[in-house]
């Protein structure tokens, strides 16, 4: 995190304490109860709404004052506010004896009421303060990361993201394009958030807002500063194959005019606490619309991404040395270009030489065996249905395809580690995008050009 982010963030909090301070100095008498008697008493309601609201204010208080061992301890008080098994059984009775439909729509009504866990209501009354959505979703970022078998933690956790995944509904969120022009604040989060490929000065995130880049993010009414997933796109003609290239700060602005293509080539969810509520899809196929109606030129839309899994599996692979991974010719000229016991052997010492894509003999040797293993890692490989690379999985589920495969597409150290430097092309046809959704979602078929097809097929 840089330090003017971080400084940001530290007078976002606290302004937003010093608005609950104000709130929560307005409920007297209370100032030593306990948190559990401080819920109680937020959900007994006492007072009316404003009462109730500046409770809500105190406790939210009271929990950011906490260190993440006492935070944890927090949310423990607040997960033992279960529904109440008595009334439970009770209600599950009436259902199982109920004599009529009539009667067992009522009875299912009242159980359905008696299970809802007090705790969701106490969830709910923290959106009524200010920041309070936010202050929700880093609740449950800590949530997700620290619940591990503590069952009470991970039942508020289920609680808490059906109320987030309701409350996050794509029907509420917003869709915004960020420039050079936007706050500051704003353009600092952008900075903080990215995922895929660092920003690492403000003359790098000038480039990336360029006449020829786009960016686009959704966002909350509850949380209008804080972009919740945003993508970057850049404008040029024909399929990117390099990152580097692409992020080159010194190449000339394309007239986007001109362009025939938008490449998405990063794409991050900026709020850890909304883990598991997809956002992504929807916003590449809105953005698709509006470069389609901004830029009538464009016709290909498709990414530049990188394949964070391969490399893993493919020490993996090359250790365990299976007879048929490599053909007697690439065995041969692995051996050649790089002498060792096996060709499975050569290979991995070959991509763990610093800069091998750099010399032209190992390239031209490992390049052909490298990007057949990437195509079947791609297609083949992966659990159950699901493709074994989580970024695959995210797009082909969103409706892509695997369009190509681009070796020395990222040369960074962590590209170079990550995946050999490959990175993928995943069309998005907008014509197409439904049929290969239900493709990939109904039967786990994944879409590839005839190019990658064929490589995934293998030597024999």
């Amino acid at each position: 995190m840089s330090e003017a982010t971080a400084g940001l963030i530290d007078r976002a909090l606290s302004r937003i304490s010093a608005v609950w301070r104000d709130m929560a100095s307005s409920v007297t008498g209370e100032e030593d109860q306990s948190l559990e008697a401080q819920m109680r008493a937020c959900l007994d309601g006492r007072g009316g709404e404003v009462s109730a609201r500046n409770r809500s204010a105190k406790l939210a208080q009271a929990y950011q004052a906490l260190d993440e061992a006492g935070r944890l301890d927090f949310l423990r008080v607040l997960a033992g506010f279960d529904a109440d098994a008595a009334a439970v059984a009770k209600a599950y009775d009436g259902v199982r004896t109920a004599g009529d439909a009539m009667v067992r729509a009522s009875a299912t009504a009242e159980l359905r009421r008696a299970l809802e866990p007090p705790r969701v209501r106490l969830l709910t009354q923290f959106t009524s303060i200010p920041d309070g959505c936010k202050f929700l979703v880093d609740l449950r970022a800590l949530l997700t990361k620290a619940r591990g078998a503590d069952k009470l933690l991970a039942a508020l956790e289920s609680d808490l993201r059906g109320l987030l995944g309701a409350w996050f509904d794509i029907g509420f969120l917003e869709m915004h394009r960020i420039d050079w022009n936007s706050p500051a604040a704003l353009l600092e989060k952008l900075v903080d958030y990215e995922a895929v490929h660092a920003i690492t000065s403000w003359r790098d995130l000038k480039n990336r807002l360029d006449s020829d880049r786009r960016c686009y993010a959704f966002f909350h009414p509850r949380m209008p500063g804080e972009p919740l997933i945003f993508v970057e796109v850049a404008l040029v003609r024909g399929l990117s194959d390099s990152v580097q290239k692409l992020l080159d700060e010194d190449a000339p602005v394309q007239d986007p005019r001109e362009a025939d293509t938008a490449i998405f080539y990063s794409i991050s969810n900026c709020q850890p606490g909304l883990a598991g509520i997809s956002f992504g899809n929807f916003l590449i196929k809105r953005v698709v619309a509006e470069l389609s109606a901004e830029f009538r030129n464009l016709k290909t839309f498709a990414t530049l991404s990188p394949i964070p899994g391969f490399r893993r599996w493919l020490d993996q692979t090359l250790a365990a040395a299976a007879h048929d991974l490599l053909s007697p010719e690439e065995n041969a000229s692995l051996g050649s270009a790089y002498p060792a016991e096996t060709g499975a052997a050569s290979l991995a010492g070959i991509v763990g030489t610093q800069g091998w894509w750099g010399e032209p003999g190992l390239r031209k040797t490992a390049e052909p065996i490298l990007t057949r293993l990437c195509a079947r890692y791609l297609l083949n490989e992966g659990r159950g249905k699901r493709a074994l690379d989580p970024v695959a999985h995210f797009h082909l589920s969103n409706g892509a395809r695997v369009e190509r495969l681009n070796l020395a597409a990222d040369t960074s150290d962590k590209g170079a580690k990550e995946s050999a430097t490959l990175m993928v092309n995943y069309l998005y046809d907008p014509a197409k995008i439904e049929d290969w959704h239900e493709d990939y979602a109904g039967e786990g078929k994944r879409n590839a050009s005839t190019a990658v097809r064929k490589l995934a097929r293998g030597w024999g």
